[in-house]
């Protein structure tokens, strides 16, 4: 799972990736360069603790999310197209986050002379779309110059020019291509191409510390947070932090609920493996059948798939281990077509 964090200059994106992070990459603008700090964070998971503590393994291994703070985005790139390293990096991620400036601080100027978080969303939708636009016009383009010159697969044309026809009326009428259905084999045909508006996108805003949320509705979802408060936090020792939460009243980090929306956002899902040696959670696709999660644990597992041993998580905890499951009947035998739930604790049994 790849996230990227965009943001016009001074919206104090490198400051939420520090605070996501627990790093100390620099803040200051890197006007107008493209610069990348990529980093890999565990997503909190109570239920992770909890098996911990119950099967007392060696490791325990959270699941990951990797986070990449994308510099060189600002109003007006998308005129004629992101520039190639810009756009091959914003290609690469699975979803972007897009910080948005709610805070006020004289000694961080306003690159647009005004503070307006509705306005820099739209702007930077904007921007994503017309660079979508420009790219499948260009494809249409090469499409006609195609069937000009002849000798190409005929029909492979026309199913483009049907697909890319169809994107171009979307985004002309301003619409991201997120909510148009694209069937397996059309998915094939855009594999590669990167087109941005397709991609799930959540909007942060950067408040200052003790402001109120905006009330900002956008058709995305939504998240608030202190950035340079909680980047403060995340840089103490955790003693030291867990000091400063209570002296402030702060009861949980909003990071913490960012990250596990980031891990929604993909529509992704936990589920687990126990044992002395390793407690883990692994992420899969929600709605993954049995072997596509034994497919995530190791390609060897999906490839000797026999059967998988599966108890919901809540069973498990509630009747306080897998010998009391067993006995209460909560520790099934499932096939290759199960389709795994959220928290579900799974043993793949595989020829293998």
């Amino acid at each position: 799972m790849k996230l990227g964090i965009i943001g016009f200059p001074q919206s104090g994106k490198t400051t939420i990736f520090n605070a996501l992070t627990r790093g100390n990459a620099p803040t200051t603008a890197s006007a107008g360069r493209i610069e990348i700090h990529t980093a890999v964070v565990d997503v909190p998971d109570t239920r992770v603790d909890k098996l911990s503590a119950m099967f007392k393994p060696r490791k325990t291994i959270y699941a990951k999310v990797t986070y990449a703070d994308i510099a060189g985005l600002d109003s007006g790139s998308a005129k004629t197209g992101f520039a190639g390293p810009l756009l091959n990096q914003l290609a690469q991620m699975e979803g972007l986050i897009h910080v948005v400036r709610c805070f006020v601080d004289d000694n961080v100027p306003l690159p647009s002379g005004s503070l307006d978080p509705a306005r820099d969303i739209a702007s930077m939708n904007g921007e994503l779309l017309l660079n979508d636009l420009i790219a499948v016009e260009r494809k249409l383009e090469r499409l006609v110059e195609e069937r000009k010159k002849g000798g190409t697969d005929k029909v492979l044309n026309e199913r483009q020019t049907a697909l890319f026809s169809r994107l171009h009326e979307v985004l002309s009428a301003e619409k991201p291509l997120r909510g148009v259905e694209i069937s397996a084999e059309e998915e094939k045909l855009l594999s590669g191409f990167g087109l941005l508006t397709r991609k799930p996108i959540l909007i942060l805003l950067n408040m200052g510390e003790g402001q109120a949320q905006p009330d900002i509705h956008v058709g995305a979802p939504v998240i608030g947070l202190q950035g340079k408060l909680e980047m403060e936090i995340a840089q103490l020792p955790p003693e030291d932090a867990t000091m400063f939460m209570s002296e402030y009243g702060i009861t949980e980090l909003s990071l913490n609920r960012m990250i596990s929306v980031s891990y929604d956002l993909l529509d992704q899902q936990s589920f687990f493996t126990v044992g002395e040696d390793e407690v883990r959670a692994w992420t899969t696709r929600r709605h993954a059948t049995a072997v596509e999660a034994a497919g995530e644990i190791h390609t060897d597992l999906a490839h000797g798939f026999v059967r998988a041993e599966v108890v919901a998580y809540q069973d498990l905890i509630d009747l306080g281990g897998m010998t009391e499951a067993k006995a209460k009947g909560k520790l099934r035998l499932e096939g290759k077509e199960y389709i795994v739930k959220d928290g579900d604790i799974v043993h793949i049994r595989s020829s293998l």
